[in-house]
């Protein structure tokens, strides 16, 4: 075992970078264990690894139609999803209904 309290700062620093070499050698042959690990089970099930990553790509989400306008403003529209938008909460405020709004 080294004794870091006898080494001099240049020798401390020289180790550092080595550790930090070190490490990301060992991340990258883990890394590489873990996809060929990977691609054995996707051949042992007949699929490439490409064909099952391709399969869980994220779609992107379809537009939803607005349901509520702007009495004020028509081209300020909520879907009715996520968080209401500040005309919504000063109409809400001021007495209306989210059935005022609807479109």
């Amino acid at each position: 075992m080294i004794d870091l309290n006898t080494l001099s700062l240049a020798e401390l620093k020289k180790l550092q970078k080595d550790v930090a070499r070190a490490i990301d050698d060992f991340q990258e042959r883990e890394k590489k264990a873990a996809l060929a690990a990977a691609e054995a089970a996707a051949k042992e099930h007949g699929f490439s690894l490409a064909q099952l990553l391709d399969e869980k790509a994220v779609k992107p989400r379809k537009s939803v139609a607005p349901k509520y306008a702007n009495p004020e403003n028509p081209s300020d529209t909520w879907t009715g999803r996520g968080r209401k938008p500040r005309w919504v909460v000063a109409a809400l405020d001021a007495g209306k209904t989210l059935e005022d709004l609807k479109i």
